[in-house]
């Protein structure tokens, strides 16, 4: 079955890095020594962002994404950021010194808008001058808060450390105890799919011929809104690690992947330097702790796409190949990574699992409300008077998270509010009553997602926004069904006009391959009744 490929991507994007550009020759090396066909190779290398943007001996990526795009007004800092390198967006000076990509998201909502100057961050309203030398550089923190007694935030906000719980489970209780707790939490997957974690990872262990099984933290998070897993990988990367070992002994993996997308480079090094640490201290490897089991992690970096935030596409991904949506079934539970039974979980699904298995499941259970247990954690953009992260129990209002925590907005009206990332839907300002639920915003026509919310205030202009949405489907859309492919392009191309085409909009939320496509019309028809009878 071999290895995961990704390291020829990483050999990839460092040619990219080196020279610029990628070659034929290039291509031939990576696949060579993949043991894959060239075109393999070629197919990763013009699916990619990374791998395919034109890159100069300076690199900037500035963030597209809806959180910076309502920061600036409706997306002018792009055009500022371009003329103060006198460089188009998404080309390369013909000199070779500097290079423009748009990236959707940085991970700092909560200050946008925002750049990365090589891996270093820029942020703020002034964040042209920036990059232009004449303002200071900004990276702040994420500003981090509990409403309620933290969970995944406990190393981060109680200092508490990690690789406890995976110790005690390796002495006593083993894989049954970690499926019983987490079965008993009640726990879902906080990626957006809301899967249950306990069901999931049983599958995997009943996948049973004596073969390789393989865990994956996926953090690729690639909503904008939000920068919750950014926050969990770069200030408490070892309960991310820990998480992924207990899901693995649950599922009888004996290895395990951290997935960062590359607009993550500190958290990726986090990660890295956290696996170091924990090999070091003998939590990963052979014989851990002496209880014979096997179990070692590898971090792999993502290289610019939204859609490998799916599970079928990350996996793709991880194993060196073009990152397209994989009709399921099969499912990754059945045929994962290199066709072997894999779990994947999202990097806040995991870090709640040392504290579940801890506690035990029903003290986690207790709290939400009814079917969807426990905490979130919370994003909110930089329009909040307080943004940042914050955890809270399912069941808040949309509206108490608004006004008693966020603060309501620093200046400008609210028009609409964006729960759940780009494909969780748009609400406005008199749903805020709803609940914290799946069920609740499902009703709503929303969807939860990953939990962010990204406030739009009266500066944004309505056709600025909707063109804004279709741009971004456009643009990260896989290309693998027709559906999608088609459908977006005509969306970008004429905004107004395939948000009224209902036979369009039927069309890719039934037929499309995976929940990017099909959740599209949904956002579209969110967004319309959020804006009442501004489409004309």
């Amino acid at each position: 079955m071999g290895r995961p490929a990704h390291q020829g991507l990483d050999e990839i994007k460092s040619e990219v890095a080196r020279k610029g550009a990628v070659t034929a020759a290039d291509e031939a090396r990576a696949a060579l020594a993949a043991g894959v066909p060239v075109a393999s190779v070629h197919g990763a290398v013009s699916y990619y962002a990374d791998l395919h943007q034109p890159r100069g001996r300076r690199h900037v990526r500035v963030c597209a994404g809806t959180a910076c795009f309502v920061a600036s007004g409706g997306g002018r800092h792009i055009a500022q950021v371009a003329d103060e390198l006198a460089v188009a967006v998404g080309e390369r000076s013909a000199d070779g010194a500097v290079s423009l990509q748009p990236v959707h998201c940085l991970g700092y909502c909560f200050g946008g808008p925002a750049a990365l100057d090589g891996a270093e961050p820029r942020v703020g309203a002034d964040v042209a001058e920036q990059i232009a030398g004449r303002a200071a550089p900004r990276a702040p923190e994420i500003p981090v808060y509990a409403d309620t007694a933290p969970v995944v935030l406990r190393g981060v906000l109680d200092g508490d450390p990690a690789w406890q719980t995976w110790a005690a489970v390796l002495e006593q209780g083993g894989a049954q105890r970690v499926i019983h707790e987490v079965e008993a939490a009640g726990l879902r997957g906080r990626g957006g799919a809301g899967f249950p974690a306990a069901q999931k990872w049983a599958a995997v262990a009943r996948e049973g011929d004596g073969g390789r099984r393989y865990v994956v933290a996926n953090g690729d998070e690639g909503d904008p809104g939000s920068f919750a897993d950014r926050l969990l990988m770069e200030r408490d990367p070892s309960r991310v690690l820990e998480g992924l070992a207990l899901a693995g002994l649950a599922c009888g993996a004996g290895r395990g992947f951290v997935y960062v997308r590359s607009e993550y480079p500190h958290a990726f090094e986090s990660v890295q330097a956290a696996v170091a640490e924990a090999r070091e201290a003998g939590h990963l490897g052979r014989d851990v702790h002496g209880s014979g089991v096997d179990f070692d992690v590898e971090v792999a970096s993502g290289a610019g796409s939204y859609v490998a935030g799916e599970e079928t596409s990350l996996l793709r991904s991880l194993a060196g190949l073009r990152g397209t949506v994989r009709p399921r079934p099969p499912y990754p539970t059945q045929y994962g990574l290199l066709g072997r039974p894999t779990a994947v979980n999202n990097v806040e699904t995991l870090c709640a699992v040392p504290a579940i298995v801890s506690d035990g499941g029903q003290a986690y259970a207790r709290r939400g409300a009814g079917r969807e247990t426990g905490t979130l954690l919370v994003c909110l953009n930089e329009r909040f008077v307080r943004p940042g992260a914050y955890e809270v129990e399912f069941g808040i209002s949309l509206g108490e998270i608004v006004e008693r925590l966020g603060g309501g907005l620093r200046d400008g009206g609210m028009r609409a509010v964006q729960v759940g990332g780009p494909l969780g839907g748009f609400l406005g300002p008199a749903d805020l009553d709803l609940p914290l639920l799946e069920s609740a915003l499902s009703r709503a026509g929303g969807a939860l997602g990953h939990g962010s919310l990204v406030a739009i205030d009266d500066r944004v202009r309505f056709s600025d926004l909707l063109r804004h949405f279709w741009e971004f489907a456009a643009n990260e859309t896989c290309g693998a069904c027709t559906p999608c492919r088609e459908g977006t392009r005509r969306g970008a191309a004429h905004p107004a006009e395939a948000s009224r085409d209902e036979s369009l909009l039927h069309v890719m939320g039934v037929a499309s391959l995976c929940a990017f496509g099909r959740a599209i019309p949904r956002t579209v028809r969110s967004l319309l009744r959020a804006y009442g009878r501004e489409l004309g």
